[in-house]
């Protein structure tokens, strides 16, 4: 715990946040990740915060940290020395809205991408049984206003945009699952169609009709007129 917290957390990748804590299961999801140490849990945790070592370590609600700490998580100087491609790891079933419209970080935290796509792939499995790891073109995020910040072997953004991302495209799977949600998409019922005529009040043969279908006024004295006459 004192090397994951204090010494390598980008190693696991893992990214405390500004005052240097990390979530707990998010901790444990990284402890699980290396051999034989899958059945460790928050009460192992707890065991130690409870030792003679528990002065190495600061616990707060759910998180935790080291009191040393022998990193630094500068979010104030962009980094300049970049590679031309990083990782990121999203869920799969995010994939086409992430293709169109990139990816943008919650208030206050920021996105982790990995020059390792294997390492994307372990982080993005704390998520999801079959993430999908993008290819990032750091060049075209920088000229979309995109600041890369460095922490140890890690890349941190606020934002990934879509032209930034080049690959992998949409499964085949995906691909026929949208098709078909466009196909099923109910279609709008124009107000006129063939074979049907529109009503209109002011073209109406009878105008007496107009008040509710009721008859005019004195229309017994009309027919018993008419009849006179016949006779």
């Amino acid at each position: 715990m004192v090397y994951i917290l204090g010494h390598r957390p980008d190693e696991f990748g893992l990214v405390p946040d500004r005052e240097g804590f990390v979530k707990l299961k998010e901790l444990l999801w990284a402890i699980h990740e290396e051999e034989g140490w899958r059945y460790v849990g928050q009460g192992h945790i707890r065991e130690v915060l409870l030792s003679r070592e528990r002065v190495l370590f600061e616990a707060g609600e759910n998180r935790i940290k080291t009191v040393e700490r022998r990193w630094e998580l500068n979010l104030k100087s962009p980094c300049h020395d970049l590679p031309r491609l990083l990782f990121y790891p999203i869920r799969q079933r995010a994939h086409p809205n992430v293709l169109e419209k990139g990816v943008v970080a919650a208030p206050g935290e920021n996105l982790t991408l990995t020059t390792s796509r294997e390492m994307a792939f372990r982080i993005g499995l704390r998520r999801d049984q079959k993430p999908v790891i993008l290819e990032i073109s750091v060049e075209r995020a920088r000229r979309s206003s995109t600041d890369f910040f460095k922490f140890g072997d890690l890349f941190l953004v606020n934002k990934i945009p879509f032209n930034s991302i080049l690959g992998p495209p949409l499964s085949k799977e995906f691909q026929k699952l949208k098709t078909k949600a466009i196909q099923e998409e109910p279609q709008p019922v124009p107000d006129f169609q063939p074979g049907t005529f529109i009503l209109e009040a002011n073209r109406d043969p009878a105008p007496w009709r107009k008040d509710k279908g009721k008859r005019q006024k004195g229309w017994k004295e009309e027919a018993r007129k008419a009849r006179r006459k016949r006779r």
